[in-house]
């Protein structure tokens, strides 16, 4: 399959997938976590994605490319971090708690493979 945005990464699939799960579950939190806890983690895993599409804006641009995927990857460990706050509070039950926190170490150990080996996603500059 051509890769022709962002989107079609799977890695992109992944991770918005993820936010869309936190944002379903988030929903049933405490009012007082709105502008904390809920807040926090729903801007974090939606970081993942947003930052990623810029990435890939800038594929022409090696440096920016990994800043900006560096920029991913510690969003996507943010999200790890509130969803263990989340668990701990009583807000996500262990079963959930694992099943997201899984996908978010998947997505970031998709993440670092693009890390460790950019090149094949970065544009080519015609000479």
């Amino acid at each position: 399959m051509q890769i022709n945005s962002a989107k079609d990464l799977e890695v992109y699939k992944k991770a918005y997938l993820v936010s869309m799960e936190i944002f379903r579950l988030s929903k049933l939190w405490p009012a007082e976590e709105k502008y904390s806890l809920t807040d926090q983690v729903r801007r974090s895993s939606r970081s993942v994605c947003s930052n990623l599409r810029e990435a890939w804006a800038k594929r022409r641009y090696e440096a920016h490319f990994v800043s900006k995927l560096s920029d991913c990857d510690g969003e996507n460990g943010e999200t790890d971090t509130w969803l263990d706050y989340a668990r701990d509070c009583g807000y996500l039950a262990v079963e959930k708690h694992a099943e997201l926190t899984k996908q978010v170490v998947e997505v970031g150990r998709m993440l670092g493979g693009m890390l460790n080996n950019q090149t094949p996603f970065l544009l080519k500059s015609k000479k």
